[in-house]
């Protein structure tokens, strides 16, 4: 039973008093401390993006810049990370930031984010499954095992050419990305301590094999692969300081771990302490690792080659070190893992909230006898996922992903500000640094205003680039995101609007 939002939709909001109180009676178990909080970040943040997405991210525009770029995508996320940092100590909520807009900006803006946050994770899950499929292959063929490639590759392909990517069908369905995301869901349902238990594992296999990764392969880099650092650019956001933040605006999902971290706070054991400080430490450690695994990558192999889902893969394969190979294969194997655990269970507690709140069907929002996890709204979001692994290319994953972790974002920044200025009083055991200037009485944070702003640069690359694509007859990126947006439109008008109308508090 949830208590009734006041206001009329789709301003109505859920008291911040409420939220605090239902944290408190949460069903769920609270098995969570910091250090578990750091790795959950830590294996939702380290994956894709250095395995999978470092490899497009260089090859088509920034070359060995791509390590610049991670540091720009990283800033950009600090200072959003502050921002959830804040508003997790405050609301230490299940639904991280769509319940953070729901007790602050309204019912209408916080499905809004809800919706964004499920194209966010949803295709986030997709494109490590993805990524999962692409190294898996590879380790196979190391073993003289052969994939169908129809079953290993996605319905729609992308085909560089001279004026960027296009699209081609290729026939196939990546059910091997489709078997990995099963996977995953089949230990989420499970349950977080098992989840957990499971995450730390992985977490500490692929941060080794990372590691090793650049000691090794340090000693094979040519200076000649990293020069000139920041190639010319050739058109567009082909390379040049453009592709550099064309670049950035790609890996920028690669950071979305801390929104998991969030999400978790109904299960910490002191959330108000320890969700922050799982926060700010994934993202800092994962940084580092990011920025040492680009410089090596790029320089063991021209920037050029690495135009594949599995470009640490072809790197150890370029160094000649067969058994090294393998031991690094297994281990991207075990990092895009453990970030499908963590992404698929954040996806699926974000599910849970906004069903909870009676603008999703209530069997969402159910929790299971023995497990306590909502095992239906884990299935759901996690066979969606599927679907959009087995057909979709991962460059175009992950514009779609980006596009829907800068909506997330930028109404997180704007959510400290409303919420300092609405309950100025709450306790705060977390605030952001750098206070912040009154204009007109009212309070406009620095460290929120940066993270809008970056989230404005970080996007407008990867907007211009999908309406520059349509406008060439490319039209699959802009369609898919038009109708994403229509759909949720419909959704919240024909059915959760209607039924939170009234106000009730919702059985679920």
């Amino acid at each position: 039973m949830s208590e009734a939002p006041s206001g009329k939709a789709p301003s109505r909001r859920k008291s911040v008093e409420a939220i605090r109180r239902e944290c408190e009676t949460a069903a769920m178990h609270r098995t969570l401390g910091p250090f578990q909080l750091v790795m959950i970040g830590i294996g939702c943040i380290v994956g894709a993006g250095v395995f999978v997405m470092t490899g497009t991210a260089a090859s088509h525009h920034a070359g060995p810049a791509v390590a610049l770029s991670f540091v720009i995508a990283a800033f950009a996320c600090l200072l959003v990370c502050l921002c959830y940092a804040e508003l997790a100590s405050v609301l230490p909520a299940s639904g991280a930031s769509y319940s953070y807009a729901y007790a602050v900006l309204g019912q209408g803006f916080a499905w809004g984010l809800g919706w964004m946050l499920m194209l966010e994770f949803g295709l986030a899950g997709s494109a490590l499954a993805v990524g999962f499929s692409g190294y898996f292959t590879s380790l196979l063929g190391d073993f003289g095992l052969t994939i169908p490639k129809a079953a290993a590759t996605p319905w729609l392909l992308a085909v560089a050419g001279p004026d960027g990517l296009s699209f081609a069908v290729s026939g196939g369905l990546n059910l091997v990305a489709v078997a990995a995301l099963v996977a995953a869901m089949l230990v989420v349902i499970r349950g977080v301590a098992h989840s957990a238990a499971i995450n730390a594992l992985l977490v500490v296999v692929k941060i080794g094999v990372l590691t090793g990764f650049v000691i090794v392969g340090a000693r094979h880099i040519d200076a000649a692969n990293l020069t000139p650092f920041i190639p010319v650019n050739e058109g567009g956001f082909r390379f040049g300081i453009e592709g550099v933040f064309r670049a950035a605006s790609i890996l920028f999902f690669s950071y979305l771990g801390f929104e998991a971290v969030a999400a978790a706070a109904a299960e910490a054991r002191r959330p108000q302490r320890d969700v922050p400080i799982g926060i700010v430490g994934a993202l800092i450690a994962s940084t580092l690792l990011y920025v040492a695994v680009a410089l090596t990558l790029t320089g063991i192999v021209s920037y050029r080659a690495l135009d594949v889902p599995d470009p640490i893969a072809i790197a150890v394969n370029a160094i000649g070190m067969p058994v090294f190979a393998v031991v690094i294969k297994v281990g991207a194997l075990a990092g895009l893992g453990s970030v499908l655990l963590v992404n698929t269970y954040a996806q699926s507690r974000i599910c849970h909230a906004i069903a909870r709140d009676g603008l999703l069907p209530p069997a969402l929002a159910r929790l299971h006898p023995r497990y306590r996890t909502p095992v239906a709204a884990t299935i759901s979001v996690a066979m969606i996922s599927a679907v959009a692994a087995a057909v979709l290319p991962i460059s175009l994953l992950a514009d779609l992903v980006s596009l829907g972790t800068l909506c997330v974002f930028m109404t997180v920044a704007i959510a400290v500000i409303v919420l300092r200025n609405s309950h100025p009083d709450l306790p705060r055991p977390f605030r952001v640094p750098f206070g912040g200037i009154r204009l007109r009485g009212r309070w406009i944070g620095t460290v929120p205003v940066l993270a809008l702003l970056s989230c404005v640069l970080m996007g407008a690359p990867v907007l211009t680039d999908i309406a520059l694509k349509a406008a060439s007859g490319e039209w699959i990126p802009a369609a898919i995101l038009g109708s994403y947006i229509a759909a949720g439109a419909a959704l919240y008008l024909l059915y959760g609007r209607p039924r939170t109308a009234g106000g009730a508090p919702l059985d679920v």
